[in-house]
């Protein structure tokens, strides 16, 4: 597992609010991904960074047996992170060309975004719109410890086996699992449910300029050498808090406020299956954050 957050955002202040008599809530329940990297250039210990990936590269587990439908990269992360767990390995790979690399990651953390983060638009147009994956990209392609990059399909397999706990991967299910998926690249009826969907992504606009590969055999060399990734989940935060009322009160045991004692934003344990459920889209938080935080304004104003 790899760290998605520093070591010190360790929500010390729940046990100090419990301590107080609040109620924490929904302790068990953790916000995770599966498509983390260990990040070449640290900034804490264990640091990771995830992948936010296109939906053209095939997903194998551990063992290299292709993910089940419809787990695709980009899809449910807590239906692939539960999918995962039942193979009893901590890792599993993506399997891709250098045209869907270009064309389809991107990493998270503004560090990785410089074209966003800094409102650069020439940038932008350069790393989003041109040849080529981006800066970030790129240096975690020459230096990033989970990249496999190689030519032939045997060679690849051989780097992906010689990464730790690469032994676990069956290269002749592997190889099966990636000529089976490039075969359906020709049939124009295919029932495979990713390159249908890959087929459907390209017809909107948004998709076909910045987010998905013209559709292709990945082992094809016109779409450019090959290129393993292994995938690690990386932790981001609990979806657990503290127990409050509609005026972000903090409650205790018996559901009474506790004087003075306020929660706000995910500190209110509304991410663990609250405002949006257990698999809310993480953007969505903010508006229960500001909902909660203008609710802990208005009735500390009005005990004041």
């Amino acid at each position: 597992m790899v760290a998605g957050v520093p070591a010190y955002v360790d929500g010390a202040m729940l046990s100090v609010a419990e301590h107080a008599g609040a109620t924490l809530i929904a302790g068990d329940r953790m916000w995770h991904y599966v498509e983390g990297l260990q990040n070449w250039d640290p900034i804490w210990p264990q640091h990771g960074i995830r992948i936010l990936p296109g939906p053209s590269s095939i997903w194998l587990d551990a063992t290299g047996k292709r993910l089940p439908v419809p787990l695709f990269p980009g899809f449910d992360t807590l239906g692939t992170l539960a999918h995962l767990r039942t193979t009893g390995y901590d890792h599993s790979w993506f399997v891709l060309s250098e045209r869907i690399v270009e064309k389809e990651f991107t990493l998270s953390g503004s560090e990785q975004n410089p074209d966003l983060t800094d409102k650069d638009l020439s940038l932008l147009v350069r790393s989003r719109l041109g040849k080529g994956a981006s800066g970030p990209v790129r240096a975690f392609l020459e230096h990033g410890a989970d990249f496999v990059r190689a030519d032939r399909l045997d060679d690849l397999i051989a780097g992906m086996r010689a990464l730790p706990g690469g032994d676990a991967l069956d290269p002749e299910q592997a190889r099966r699992e990636i000529e089976a998926r490039d075969r359906e690249m020709d049939n124009p009826f295919t029932k495979d449910a990713q390159v249908a969907m890959l087929r459907s992504a390209r017809a909107f606009r948004g998709d076909r300029l910045v987010r998905t590969a013209r559709p292709h055999r990945i082992l094809d060399r016109a779409g450019g050498g090959l290129i393993a990734v292994q995938l690690h989940v990386l932790t981001r935060k609990s979806l657990g808090g503290i127990l409050t009322d509609l005026d972000s009160r903090a409650l205790d045991a018996e559901g009474q406020p506790i004087p003075g004692l306020y929660a706000a934003g995910e500190a209110a344990g509304f991410g663990g299956g609250g405002v949006h459920g257990y698999r809310a889209l993480e953007g969505t938080f903010l508006g229960g954050c500001l909902l909660s935080g203008r609710a802990a304004g208005r009735a500390a104003g009005r005990a004041l």
